[in-house]
């Protein structure tokens, strides 16, 4: 078969969300993939409003039978350091009643194939190895012309096409379309450990943020995994000038875990991968649909690893796309403005606040000087760390940066 409803591009958790969508509301669905099945991926701590999504599609049961055997790790909050100072939150203590309080911690290779498999499995046509080499795109008339990685070329027709190809970003890259920053650009060094950790205290169902002590715009993360191992990176400015800048990445990666409380509490680790790096990730494209396509999570943009935020925005676009083609399936008119753009837009600009919020200075106040005496209040934080970012009625959420700059005045 080479004619679908729709066509997506990428094997992600936002492809395989806006697929598994699409498919039980009995659209025709192909999802071509560039890469093989498990591959290495970052944006390994999820976030509870991710596993809402997860249930509405029918994958949520998935993830939990799986999480066992594939060493997913039970999260139920984040933990915080900066110097001498601790902080730990629990998502379960928010400001919403309803909705998941808890998650996982995945290795992205597992969590992605264990998704798509599934999604195969309810008849979705999902092929691995094609690479999607050019794209004309018209509503109802779309081309795809791939190559797959044994040389073979072919044409894939399809009445609307889904970018979910993550940093690949294989539409708007064909069509010109240019990134813009959204902030100061910053770079990210990471690897896997067998972390060796002995520390009683150390709360495995928590990330852990921890911060440089005294370059505050520098940050960490230690994400556990059930087997043993975690993942950890280290985030700087790139336009960072000092003589440490010069140094070849490994020893940079060492020196600033060296500089914190993780140096100790890794003394034993041993790294299990290559080290990585990206950089200039912060960028997002300022059409996010257009004549045939749309555009999902990374694909679109991206804001920063410091919360976790990437692969819930990519699940939550993903619903809130597969939904808009539904009722364009059924007859109704699309509305991608306003059932996509604008919803979508709203929750991203919450997380962007915190993210500033955060690398200015304000949140961390707010997180290490929490004010007991208004717990309301720390409950409606918890809530957009824990990924409830589009929840209006969170004042929070409603009115973001007039309460961030309430609670940072009640921190000082």
């Amino acid at each position: 078969m080479t004619k679908f409803d729709i066509a997506i591009i990428g094997a992600g958790p936002a492809g395989a969300v806006s697929a598994k969508f699409l498919h039980d509301a009995g659209l025709s669905v192909i999802v071509l993939e560039a890469s093989r099945f498990p591959r290495f991926v970052i944006g390994e701590s999820l976030l509870p409003f991710c596993m809402n999504v997860l249930e509405k599609c029918g994958l949520a049961q998935t993830v939990v039978e799986h999480a066992k055997p594939a060493a997913f790790q039970f999260k139920n909050g984040a933990a915080f350091a900066r110097g001498d100072q601790h902080c730990s939150i629990d998502f379960r203590d928010r400001f919403e009643n309803d909705g998941w309080g808890t998650t996982y911690q995945v290795k992205r290779g597992e969590f992605d194939k264990i998704l798509i498999d599934t999604v195969a499995e309810a008849g979705v046509d999902v092929r691995f190895g094609h690479r999607v080499i050019n794209a004309r795109l018209a509503n109802g008339d779309c081309q795809l012309d791939f190559e797959n990685d044994t040389g073979e070329h072919g044409t894939i027709h399809a009445g609307f096409v889904i970018d979910a190809s993550g940093y690949g970003r294989v539409i708007p890259k064909m069509l010109g379309q240019a990134n813009t920053a959204t902030m100061l650009s910053r770079r990210a060094l990471f690897t896997h450990v067998r972390d060796n950790i002995t520390d009683a205290t150390y709360d495995r169902e928590k990330i852990l943020i921890t911060v440089h002590p005294t370059r505050h715009d520098i940050w960490y993360w230690l994400i556990p995994f059930a087997d043993g191992t975690s993942s950890l990176g280290v985030v700087y400015p790139q336009d960072n000038t000092t003589a440490d800048q010069k140094a070849d990445d490994a020893a940079l990666f060492d020196q600033l875990v060296g500089e914190t409380g993780l140096g100790p509490l890794l003394g034993r680790a041993e790294k299990t991968r290559p080290l990585g790096a990206i950089d200039g990730y912060s960028v997002t494209t300022d059409q996010l649909y257009g004549n045939g396509y749309v555009l999902l999570g990374n694909s679109a943009g991206f804001l920063d690893p410091v919360f976790s935020s990437g692969v819930t925005i990519a699940m939550y676009s993903a619903e809130l796309a597969a939904k808009t083609l539904i009722n364009r399936h059924q007859g109704r008119d699309p509305d991608w403005e306003n059932s996509f753009a604008r919803p979508l837009g709203a929750g991203i600009a919450t997380f962007k606040s915190y993210v500033e919020a955060w690398y200015d200075g304000r949140l961390q106040q707010i997180i290490f000087n929490q004010p007991e005496r208004d717990l309301q209040l720390k409950r409606m934080v918890v809530s957009i760390l824990a990924g409830y970012a589009w929840n209006m009625e969170n004042p929070l959420v409603a009115k973001t940066d007039r309460y961030l700059n309430l609670l940072h005045e009640l921190c000082l």
